[in-house]
């Protein structure tokens, strides 16, 4: 009797480590972050935004939020040659539309080049960042014939 027992509470511990394990497999590898830029400080001068990305990855879903003064700054994206030369003159999008607390949203992989027009780029006030989609899950190792030999 006592090993009818110990035979249905392994098989019950086993099925609750394959339906365990189904649940992670289908959970999402990761989820969205919200980025403040520049932290703390905001969207402002005098902050090295390319030592702020350092380390960082930027994923597709991710978003950019910006705190600045919006009497004096703006958040303007721009192609890579005038994110270089700090030309504000024909942005991609403004992003400016939220009374100095503007979300950015990053939902294409590809390279995002933001600015701050009024003459502030030419002080520091520029972000470059690469978005790249999630990697995928990994690969599980085990098997369910590991398990039943154990």
């Amino acid at each position: 009797m006592k090993g009818i027992k110990l035979l249905v509470s392994m098989s019950q511990a086993m099925m609750i480590l394959l339906l365990v394990c189904t649940v992670l497999v289908m959970l999402p590898v990761a989820s969205a972050k919200r980025w403040i830029v520049g932290d703390k400080k905001g969207w402002t001068t005098n902050i090295n935004y390319s030592t702020w990305i350092e380390g960082n990855n930027f994923y597709n879903g991710d978003w950019l939020f910006f705190s600045y003064d919006r009497n004096q700054m703006n958040v303007l994206e721009v192609n890579k040659t005038d994110y270089e030369t700090c030309n504000s003159d024909h942005p991609i999008y403004n992003w400016a539309a939220g009374a100095g607390r503007d979300v950015v949203p990053l939902n294409v992989t590809r390279d995002y080049y933001l600015i701050s027009g009024k003459g502030f780029c030419f002080g520091g006030m520029k972000l470059a960042i690469h978005v790249k989609n999630y990697p995928p899950p990994p690969v599980a190792r085990a098997t369910f014939s590991y398990f039943l030999s154990c």
